[in-house]
């Protein structure tokens, strides 16, 4: 997503926030959502952070153009790779993102300092992530990399209006997300993190959990990119499945069946009328 979208849609939201509290009928007949959905809850929501696809970023701190083309078809080779074996729903996102590596270098998608973006899921960033620790290694970048994300991303951000604006289960307005990702993140391999308020969408509305992981070419740093990148997707992937959203589901049940260390406790799916007739004979 380019930064004029972000902005736009960011510009859109608060509208829409300031206005219901200044009286408008912007409000669905919940009283909870917007009657106009944002693009989270229809598109971004669904189609990627469900599946883990979100904002991978990387830096590479020698500043040097020619760093960041080996970085481009680094990626490049491990994006197509996993498209041989990646299960049908995440398909359009594999392709999209090798489009898009594919022609970062000549429309000159450079993201500050010699850096990249590009969206991935869980097991991508961790397999570009060690292949570029690889390159370290044996030289063929010149000098680490730093590895980061938006928080525009699967599990980072706890913000009602936007990032979790797809969670229906009520949970949306906690900020537990986030908090629990900066501290799991800490201590499974981030070379710093951070909690922050009021990016995206204004101060009060939202809590961040960002992460920067240095990759230096050592076995360390392996140890410490799988562990960490891992937990940081997963956490999400797991808290949208909690509030049962299908796509997610799916997502962590691939990841269940992929990585037999992991245990997340899924949800049982219920059906709306069972919940509404429990509340309605036991709610006073």
């Amino acid at each position: 997503m380019s930064h004029e979208a972000r902005t736009s849609s960011i510009t859109v939201m608060l509208f829409l926030l300031e206005s219901s509290r200044a009286g408008a009928e912007v409000m669905a007949t919940d009283g909870i959502n917007f009657r106009y959905p944002s693009y989270v809850q229809d598109i971004l929501g669904p189609m990627c952070f469900d599946y883990g696809f979100g904002p991978f970023r990387w830096v590479c701190t020698s500043a040097d153009p020619d760093d960041l083309k080996t970085t481009d078809q680094i990626a490049l080779n491990v994006l197509k790779d996993l498209q041989n074996t990646a299960y049908p729903e995440i398909q359009q996102q594999l392709g999209d993102n090798i489009k898009w590596i594919e022609q970062a270098d000549q429309n000159k998608l450079v993201v500050g300092s010699q850096a990249r973006i590009l969206y991935a899921d869980a097991i991508g960033r961790i397999r570009i992530a060690k292949a570029f620790n690889l390159a370290v290694r044996n030289g063929e970048l010149s000098a680490p990399i730093v590895l980061g994300r938006d928080h525009h991303d699967v599990s980072g951000t706890d913000s009602p209006y936007r990032e979790t604006s797809n969670i229906y289960d009520g949970s949306k307005f906690t900020a537990d997300m986030a908090i629990h990702n900066v501290i799991g993140d800490s201590f499974r391999g981030a070379t710093w993190v951070s909690i922050h308020n009021g990016g995206g969408v204004g101060w009060g509305e939202v809590i961040n959990g960002g992460f920067g992981l240095l990759l230096d070419g050592s076995e360390d740093a392996d140890r410490k990119l799988e562990n960490m990148l891992f937990y940081d997707v997963n956490n999400g992937i797991a808290r949208r499945a909690w509030a049962r959203n299908d796509t997610a589901r799916q997502a962590i049940e691939v990841e269940l069946a992929r990585t037999k260390s992991l245990k997340v406790t899924l949800a049982n799916r219920v059906e709306t009328v069972a919940i509404n007739q429990i509340f309605e004979e036991y709610g006073d």
